[in-house]
């Protein structure tokens, strides 16, 4: 997060704070205040906001409690340093804060409990159906027969049905990763984005031999990223594309643009709609708004494209009309290695 997008709560929580201090309170509603169960709850919203939007970055709850404390001992320092001494004011200030931060902690605890049971019950339904193939598959095989043919179309659905275990498992140890506060790890090198894309393209129409997937690049796409990771990302997009595309082409637009590279992912068919837009890169967003790449259901693609191309030092803005269809473009900074052109 920025440094505007860290402070962006704190002017309202400051200036809702200010004529709590003044208000006409009994020791009553002030004790309950203290203990973030006032009857007014002027403070709640605000803190309910914070806790909100701080899930969204992957804060932890320590995290959030860190914020409070550095906004209650600036204020206090800066209080000092203005020459006053009135406790009575610095007493109403903490409980105003205090019902801030017992409502912040209060929201973050309950979304928490929420996130927690949906993403253990995604998670179970969607690892039913690929090991029950496994299983079935396996038994099938442990029956003797002599059809080659029949044998061998029960082991390919037992290799793709673990293959799309294993990209599960690998997208929840990204997703562990990010939320735990740290960046996706990478390995960089001299990568070629328009090689990345035409690599994904060939792997998506080996699988999906109906769709119409189109590339178009201009200038040079070489700069210092991690391949593997980049095709993650546009395996992701174009997926997602073609899910939600309702049978319409999928375009890929690479441009360069200065010290930077700018991908272009485009569908048309129905617009996300506008209350998905403030969740559409969280986990478990499902719907118009999940994430979803190539065989992959536990929808956390976006999730985990917004880390991996966060990681690489860039941004992926996504716009959405029914008149112009969906983009999600990747803008990706070259990088030192890109010095030598193609």
């Amino acid at each position: 997060m920025s440094e505007t997008e860290l402070r962006d709560h704190a002017e309202d929580i400051l200036t809702t704070t200010a004529p709590e201090m003044s208000s006409v309170e009994t020791l009553d509603e002030q004790s309950k205040k203290s203990h973030g169960v006032g009857t007014v709850r002027t403070m709640a919203a605000s803190g309910e906001l914070h806790a909100d939007y701080r899930m969204q970055h992957g804060f932890g709850l320590g995290a959030v409690l860190a914020e409070f404390r550095a906004l209650r001992a600036t204020v206090l320092r800066l209080y000092e340093l203005s020459g006053s001494s009135d406790l009575v004011e610095v007493r109403r200030f903490n409980e105003s804060v205090d019902e801030a931060l017992t409502a912040s902690i209060t929201r973050f605890t309950v979304r928490t409990d929420v996130f927690r049971d949906q993403f253990v019950g995604v998670l179970s339904h969607d690892l039913r159906t690929p090991l029950g193939a496994i299983t079935t598959g396996a038994a099938l095989l442990a029956v003797p027969e002599d059809n080659p043919q029949r044998r061998a179309r029960v082991a390919a659905t037992i290799i793709n049905s673990a293959q799309r275990m294993q990209r599960m498992i690998a997208d929840l140890l990204d997703l562990t990763q990010a939320r735990l506060g740290g960046e996706i790890p990478l390995t960089r090198g001299r990568t070629d984005l328009q090689q990345v894309c035409e690599e994904v393209m060939r792997e998506i129409r080996t699988a999906r031999r109906d769709v119409v997937v189109r590339l178009d690049t201009s200038g040079n796409l070489v700069g210092d990223w991690d391949a593997d990771r980049l095709a993650q990302v546009v395996s992701n997009l174009v997926g997602n594309a073609i899910q939600h595309g309702e049978g319409t082409p999928v375009t890929l637009v690479g441009r360069e643009e200065g010290d930077r590279v700018t991908l272009a992912v485009h569908n048309g068919g129905s617009p996300i709609p506008p209350e998905a837009m403030p969740v559409i890169f969280e986990p478990l967003a499902r719907g118009q708004a999940d994430g979803v790449g190539v065989g992959h259901s536990i929808g956390l693609g976006l999730f985990i494209a917004r880390a991996i191309v966060s990681a690489h030092g860039g941004e992926i803005p996504v716009s959405s009309s029914r008149a112009v269809g969906t983009t999600f473009k990747l803008l990706l900074p070259k990088g030192p290695l890109s010095v030598s052109a193609g």
